[in-house]
């Protein structure tokens, strides 16, 4: 879905005070029901990524990690059973996800006697069973399962979608009967850092000459698309010639400006492909 400037803005205005949970985002859609689900969760995740990373910093202060720990001790011992975790990441606008990784990481400290390591860490985020401490591990789970920004299941979740699109494009690239070379053709022939498909024969989208083609399996935002410009896109447009990106879950019409230059924006697999070979036949 390629959007406005202004209609990106009222959407991002909207989700400045929601908190990354499921309900929030039913009532993103609410609000804004004529925009898939997958585009409004894109936009909410990478604005909730860009609060958290202004405010993370006084989270991790030793103080508040002691007064988030000694509340949930507290709170746990008169409710067992509550969401407590979860209730105060909300409460102090923090991820869920990473509330439960700061008291798990004070928890380990107390239960091994020093710093736990990352994989002890990352293990019991990933599978909370392994927590010793049953009420701990509900909640740590609780905090997992309704964070829609964070956490070890949104990572597993994101990295699926990615791989599905690149999946889709290849497939969509067969229908066609193109011929290309994939990230990992690419990487056995050796090199580093490649686009997800280089076509072995150009083909032309909208009048623009297309050489290689990048799946982004998310919405392209001013921040994301400068990044992915200076450190993907254009070392692909010197190595390889003009590309197009596919973000599939739209981008901000107004970043579609480089066209010009080799760089085409789209939100779906071009339907208007032409090849070498219609051209020779029309010539």
């Amino acid at each position: 879905m390629r959007l406005s400037r202004v209609e990106y803005k009222e959407i991002v205005r909207w989700t400045e005070h929601l908190r990354p949970t499921r309900q929030s985002m039913k009532m993103l859609q609410e609000r804004f029901p004529n925009h898939s689900q997958s585009t409004l969760l894109s936009i909410f995740s990478l604005e909730y990524q860009k609060r958290t990373k202004r405010t993370i910093s006084r989270h991790h202060k030793p103080d508040f990690i002691e007064s988030y720990y000694q509340r949930y001790l507290s709170e746990a011992k008169e409710h067992p059973t509550a969401p407590i975790l979860l209730d105060l990441a909300l409460e102090v606008d923090l991820s869920p996800a990473l509330m439960a990784r700061l008291i798990l990481d004070r928890y380990l400290q107390d239960l091994e006697g020093g710093m736990p390591s990352k994989t002890t860490l990352s293990s019991m985020l990933k599978e909370p069973s392994l927590i010793p401490d049953q009420i701990l591990a509900n909640n740590i789970y609780q905090c997992t399962i309704n964070d829609c920004c964070y956490g070890p299941m949104v990572d597993c979740i994101k990295h699926a979608i990615g791989q599905e699109h690149e999946v889709l494009l290849r497939d969509k690239l067969k229908e066609k009967n193109l011929s290309f070379l994939d990230e990992n053709q690419l990487r056995a022939m050796g090199y580093d850092k490649t686009p997800d498909i280089i076509l072995e024969v150009p083909i032309a989208v909208e009048g623009h000459i297309v050489h290689w083609i990048e799946s982004k399996a998310s919405f392209g935002d001013d921040h994301s698309h400068r990044t992915y410009l200076n450190e993907q896109f254009w070392s692909y447009w010197n190595r390889f010639g003009p590309g197009l990106v596919i973000y599939w879950y739209g981008f901000i019409g107004e970043l579609d400006s480089q066209r010009d230059r080799g760089i085409l924006l789209k939100d779906c697999f071009p339907t208007d492909i032409v090849t070498l070979c219609h051209i020779t036949k029309q010539d």
